[in-house]
């Protein structure tokens, strides 16, 4: 039986960092749903409130066209090891690029990660839990580090040049202003 909480318990925030993957939802009114499986050690808890997620340069940036466009997330976490859990935070979420007045503050609570693009600061507003029984279990081997390796031979005017190629825009032509917020 689904269960609403208005912030995050203690046994919550214990579920969310034993967690190596998690999922993020968003959607505009008028485009595609975006959902995002996220790794790494990319999500810190800052209060029962309030969440962010260091994200990095990948081959889109829908997640931040929606975010600028219409707030609402959705971040999942499924218990694929363990007893069976779901847990679901609803909130409002802004996007910190490197040149924003958040930044330092934000990117400091993260080990940094190479491609490292925006922040996605996540107010929330409703957390939910369910079963997970139809969950399947599976064992962790490792993250894959192909992503860091590929940031790492980039550089960094190597991944701005990327991200003016092809992180500019979603694929439903909504803007990211990726290059003009993260200029420099």
């Amino acid at each position: 039986m689904a269960m609403m909480f208005e912030a995050l318990s203690e046994r919550h925030i214990e579920f969310i960092r034993a967690q190596k993957i998690y999922f993020t939802g968003t959607a505009t009114a008028d485009s595609r749903i975006n959902v995002s499986p996220k790794g790494m050690d990319s999500l810190r808890v800052l209060d029962p409130k309030r969440i962010a997620w260091l994200n990095v340069t990948g081959s889109g940036n829908e997640t931040s066209a929606h975010v600028q466009a219409d707030a609402r997330m959705t971040v999942m976490f499924c218990a694929f090891e363990g007893a069976p859990l779901i847990l679901r935070l609803y909130g409002r979420a802004k996007v910190i690029h490197h040149n924003d007045p958040d930044w330092a503050a934000l990117y400091s609570q993260f080990t940094p990660l190479p491609g490292a693009r925006q922040i996605f600061d996540l107010a929330i507003t409703h957390v939910q839990t369910s079963c997970g029984m139809g969950v399947p279990l599976m064992d962790y081997k490792g993250e894959r580090g192909a992503l860091e390796a590929w940031a790492e031979k980039k550089g960094g005017s190597g991944l701005h040049d990327y991200w003016a190629l092809k992180n500019q825009n979603s694929i439903d032509g909504l803007p990211t202003h990726i290059v003009a917020r993260n200029n420099g």
